[in-house]
């Protein structure tokens, strides 16, 4: 890998893999609609709204390859997902077919699969289950990005993210939280494993409270250096300040499980 897109690059996630991959990849592409003005040696900007496929052809033009970071990163109504992260992921991974880009990291989401209860342990082999218009817009890029790997070759790794984050903040994201170190390892993994074809891993740092079984990422190389549990006192003292949840207290997806929710949620779920 000599040239490298980030797209989604003036986001929360985004500007902490600049700072991480920073020096790694001789060439750094940075993409968003809002302009980065803080540009690091190594790093160039290009404007680029994911709706439009000439502008995202005219982003990937030259690289080797792709993070995929964005578009919308929550929920919302759905011209927004659809537009953002529907037609817009398409383009991406269309705009890399054409231009022979040889990685896709996609950035998937624990929102695929947010109604899986708490109390059960998933791997990546389950059914999705999304928990908003946002997380089926991420089971959808996931799909994209097997087709992809499938018919054209392209390597794709998916990684449902957790929450990044440099501690986790509550008790749900003491089984989510993954810091960004840990992430750019496996953004790594993805742009560089010698034998990908299409992956799909959760990212989660070291988390004795985990939900995910995430023996994909484990036998790919990854090794997270980080552990939930070394901030178990302030999670849970910050835990114990936030109200109850009757919906997204029982499921992984926690708030976004609770948006809009009609019905009993002990009859949801799984």
């Amino acid at each position: 890998m000599e040239r490298v897109l980030v797209t989604g690059a003036a986001g929360g996630i985004g500007r902490r893999l600049r700072r991480l991959l920073g020096g790694v990849y001789p060439a750094l592409r940075l993409s968003d609609r809002a302009e980065i003005g803080d540009l690091a040696p190594g790093e160039s900007f290009v404007a680029a709204d994911l709706g439009d496929l000439a502008q995202v052809e005219r982003a990937v033009a030259g690289v080797d390859g792709v993070v995929h970071l964005g578009g919308m990163s929550v929920e919302n109504d759905w011209p927004t997902i659809l537009e953002s992260n529907i037609v817009g992921t398409y383009n991406l991974f269309e705009a890399a077919r054409r231009a022979g880009v040889k990685r896709v990291v996609f950035a998937s989401s624990n929102h695929a699969v947010g109604f899986y209860r708490r109390r059960r342990r998933i791997g990546t082999d389950v059914p999705p289950r999304p928990d908003t218009r946002y997380g089926v817009s991420k089971v959808f890029g996931e799909a994209l990005g097997a087709l992809y790997a499938d018919k054209h070759g392209l390597g794709v790794l998916a990684i449902r993210i957790g929450n990044v984050d440099d501690h986790p903040i509550d008790k749900r994201r003491l089984s989510i939280w993954i810091h960004p170190e840990d992430l750019a390892q496996l953004v790594r993994i993805g742009l560089e494993h010698p034998d990908l074809g299409y992956e799909l891993v959760y990212g989660a740092s070291d988390n004795e409270r985990g939900w995910w079984d995430n023996a994909a990422a484990f036998r790919l190389g990854y090794r997270p250096r980080h552990r939930g549990e070394d901030h178990l006192a302030a999670a849970l003292a910050a835990q114990a300040k936030l109200p109850p949840d009757p919906v997204g207290d029982l499921f992984q997806g926690g708030s976004f499980c609770a948006m809009e929710f009609e019905g009993d949620p002990e009859e949801r779920g799984s």
